[in-house]
C-alpha cells in the first residue's frame, strides 16, 4: 500500500499554491536531465505539472528518478515553487510553477509504447484502436470524452428540469422488420428462438406514452448490423425522447432549447433559435438532398424547360426519357482548367452521372465546346436563369431525377470545400419538414416508409393513403447541422386502425402485423394518447461540435469499418460447448 495520498491533480496548481506541500500522482510524460537536475512532466487527465529532482536533496528520490521513463506511473511529494524567470511555460495552465520533489514512489513501470502519447501523432487508426488504452491517454482524446460527458450532463439536467423521466428500455428484445439488420442473440433457455438488440427504443417509448408517463427521455445505446463508414458504428448512442399531447412545434421547441443549452454551457456560444424550417421538396429541389449544408449559397437550378429548345442530344434524350437537366453556378470558377473540369466530371461519375456539361461565362456570353448546339436566345435564357456573371462556371447534369440530385448535391458540397466557401467554425441548423410518408422501392417493388412505419400521416392526407399514397405527407421532421442529419422524429400513429392501414400499404398484412408488432397494436387499443418524439445521434453531434469528421474520435471503444475491435479481437470464436448449449451450429 502506498505511503502517499494524492492531494491535487496535475492541472490544478498555480502561483497561489507556492510553498505548499502537495502530493501528485500520474504518468511520466517526459524526462529531461539538465546538468544533473532531472525534470519530468507529470501527466494525468487534468493536465501536466513539471516536477524537479535535485541532486543535493537529502533523500533517495533523486537516485530513484534516474530510473524513470515515459509512461511510468508514479507518485511524488514535494513543495510548490515559482519557476525561475525566463522558464515560464505559457502553453501550460501550470506553467508558472514547478514542484520540487522530496519523495518518489514508482507504482508501475511501462514498456516502450508502440506510439508516442502525444496529440497529432502520425499513427494509423488500426494501431490506435489495437492499443486504445494508450490512445485514450492522449490529451486530445481525453478532452473529447470529457466534452462528451459535459454534453450528456447538460442533456440530463435539461430534460429533468422540464419534467422528463429517464426510463431504461430493454436491450434484449424482439426482432422487427422495416429497418437495418438486427443483431441477433440466441436464447439458451428458449432454444430455437432469438432476441434482437434494439435498433432504437421506438416501440417501447410509444408504449411508455400509452402507459401514461407523458415525458420520457433516455441516453440510450442502439445497435444496427449495417455497412460502416466514418459517421456510422454498429453500436451507437442516441438522446431519445417522447412526449404526449403535443404537436410538431412542441418537439422542435424542446430540442432547440436543448441545443441552445448545450452551446451555452459546454461550447460557450449563443445559438440563435428558432431554427429555420425547409420543406423536404424545397431541400431536394435546391440542394439535391434532405440534409443540406446551408453554410454557403449555391442552389441547384432546374433548366429542363429552357434547354429542351436546344439541339443538344444529351439534354434532349434525358428529358424525353422522363429525366431532367439541372445545374449549379460555380461562382468565380470560370478560370478552371480543362483538367480541373475533367476531375469534376470524374467526381460526379461516382454518383451515376454519365457526364458533366459546362459553360464558362465570359464577357461575350457562354463559352463551351457544346455552345454550337444552343441558339443564342437559349444561351441568354440560361445565363439569366442561373444569375451568371463573368468569371462563373455553369455545371450541368442530365439524367434521372435521383442521379441528378445525388450528383449535384455532392458536387455542390465538394465545390464548397474546394473553394473555401464554407466557414469551418459556423454551426448552421435547419429543420427539414413536410416529408412524404412513403416512397416506392424499385428493388422491393412496393411502398416503403420514408422514416418508419409508426409515423403519422397528416390528418388532411388520410384520404390519400390508398388512392395516392406517394402524395401523403408525414408529420415528420429531421434536424440537420452543417449538412449532416443529427436525427429525426415524428408525431406517431396513435390509432390502431390507421396503423393497420399504413402496415397494409407497406405490404404487412394484419396477421404479420400482429406477429411482429402485436404488443404495440394491443397497447394502442387501450387509450393511446396523441404522442411524438425524436432521437438525435449523440456521437455524431459531439463530433460535429468538435469539428471532427469521424465519430470514432468521440467514442471510447469504437469498431473498425469491418465492425471489429482490434483491442479485444471481437467478434471472436467461442467454445463449441457454448454453441451446443444454445442449440446452434456455425457453418
Amino acid at each position: 500500500m502506498s505511503k502517499l495520498k494524492r492531494t491535487c491533480t496535475c492541472g490544478q496548481l498555480r502561483l497561489k499554491d507556492v510553498s505548499s506541500t502537495i502530493v501528485l500522482m500520474g504518468w511520466v510524460d517526459s524526462v529531461r536531465d539538465h546538468g544533473g537536475v532531472i525534470f519530468i512532466d507529470l501527466r494525468d487527465r487534468d493536465g501536466i505539472t513539471q516536477v524537479v529532482f535535485n541532486p543535493d536533496a537529502a533523500n533517495k528520490s533523486y537516485e530513484l528518478a534516474h530510473q524513470l521513463r515515459s509512461e511510468y506511473v508514479i507518485g511524488i511529494r514535494g513543495k510548490v515553487a515559482a519557476r525561475p524567470a525566463g522558464t515560464i511555460n505559457p502553453d501550460l495552465a501550470t506553467g508558472e510553477i514547478e514542484v520540487i520533489a522530496d519523495e518518489l514512489e514508482i507504482f508501475n513501470k511501462s514498456e516502450t509504447p508502440p506510439f508516442e502519447i502525444i496529440d497529432n501523432s502520425n499513427v494509423s487508426l488500426e494501431l490506435r484502436l489495437k492499443h486504445r488504452y494508450l490512445d485514450l491517454r492522449r490529451p486530445e482524446m481525453q478532452k473529447h470524452l470529457v466534452f462528451r460527458h459535459k454534453v450528456c450532463q447538460v442533456m440530463r439536467e435539461y430534460f429533468d428540469g422540464l419534467g422528463f423521466i429517464d426510463i431504461e428500455t430493454p436491450v434484449l428484445t424482439k426482432s422487427t422488420p422495416e429497418g437495418a439488420r438486427d443483431y441477433l442473440v440466441p436464447s439458451r433457455v428458449n432454444q430455437g428462438k432469438v432476441y434482437a438488440l434494439p435498433q432504437s427504443p421506438q416501440l417501447f417509448k410509444q408504449v411508455l406514452m400509452v402507459a401514461g408517463y407523458d415525458r420520457y427521455f433516455q441516453i440510450v445505446r442502439c445497435f444496427r448490423d449495417e455497412d460502416l463508414r466514418a459517421q456510422r458504428q454498429p453500436e451507437f448512442t442516441q438522446i431519445d425522447m417522447e412526449m404526449s399531447f403535443v404537436d410538431e412545434s412542441d418537439i422542435m421547441q424542446i430540442i432547440e432549447g436543448l441545443i441552445a443549452a448545450i452551446f451555452e454551457k459546454v461550447v460557450g456560444k449563443t445559438i440563435n433559435t428558432p431554427f429555420p424550417r425547409l420543406s423536404y421538396r424545397e431541400s431536394m429541389v435546391y440542394y439535391g438532398c434532405d440534409a443540406p449544408d446551408l453554410r454557403f449559397d449555391m442552389k441547384i437550378q432546374d433548366v429542363s424547360y429552357i434547354v429542351k429548345e436546344s439541339n443538344f442530344k444529351v439534354f434532349l434524350d434525358a428529358i424525353k426519357s422522363g429525366g431532367q437537366v439541372r445545374a449549379i453556378n460555380a461562382t468565380g470558377c470560370g478560370n478552371y482548367s480543362r483538367k480541373e473540369i475533367d476531375e469534376l466530371t470524374e467526381f460526379v461519375g461516382q454518383f451515376g452521372a454519365k457526364g458533366l456539361a459546362w459553360f464558362k461565362v465570359e464577357e461575350t456570353g457562354l463559352v463551351s465546346s457544346i455552345t454550337k448546339f444552343f441558339p443564342p436566345e437559349i444561351l441568354q435564357k440560361i445565363q439569366q436563369h442561373m444569375n451568371a456573371k463573368t468569371g462563373d462556371l455553369l455545371l450541368f447534369v442530365a439524367d434521372k431525377e435521383k442521379v441528378v440530385s445525388q450528383s449535384l448535391a455532392h458536387l455542390r458540397v465538394h465545390l464548397g470545400h474546394k473553394n473555401n466557401l464554407i466557414d469551418p467554425v459556423e454551426f448552421n441548423f435547419v429543420w427539414i419538414v413536410d416529408f412524404p410518408l412513403f416512397e416506392y422501392s424499385e428493388d422491393a417493388k412496393r411502398y416503403v416508409a420514408l422514416h418508419h412505419p409508426f409515423t403519422s400521416p397528416r390528418q388532411e392526407d388520410l384520404p390519400l393513403l390508398e388512392e395516392k399514397p406517394l402524395e401523403a405527407r408525414a408529420r415528420a421532421y429531421d434536424l440537420v447541422l452543417n449538412g449532416v442529419e443529427l436525427g429525426g422524429g415524428s408525431i406517431r400513429i396513435h390509432s390502431p386502425e390507421i396503423q393497420k392501414r399504413v402496415f397494409r400499404l407497406l405490404g404487412i398484412n394484419d396477421d404479420e402485423a400482429y406477429q411482429k408488432f402485436g404488443f404495440l397494436l394491443d397497447a394502442l387499443k387501450y387509450g393511446a394518447p396523441p404522442h411524438g418524439g425524436i432521437a438525435l445521434g449523440v456521437d455524431r453531434m459531439i463530433a460535429l461540435l468538435l469539428h471532427l469528421d469521424d465519430i470514432r474520435e468521440v467514442i471510447a471503444f469504437p469498431k473498425t469499418q469491418k465492425a471489429t475491435c482490434p483491442m479485444t479481437e471481437a467478434p471472436s470464436e467461442v467454445d463449441p460447448q457454448q454453441l451446443r448449449e444454445l442449440g446452434i451450429r456455425l457453418g
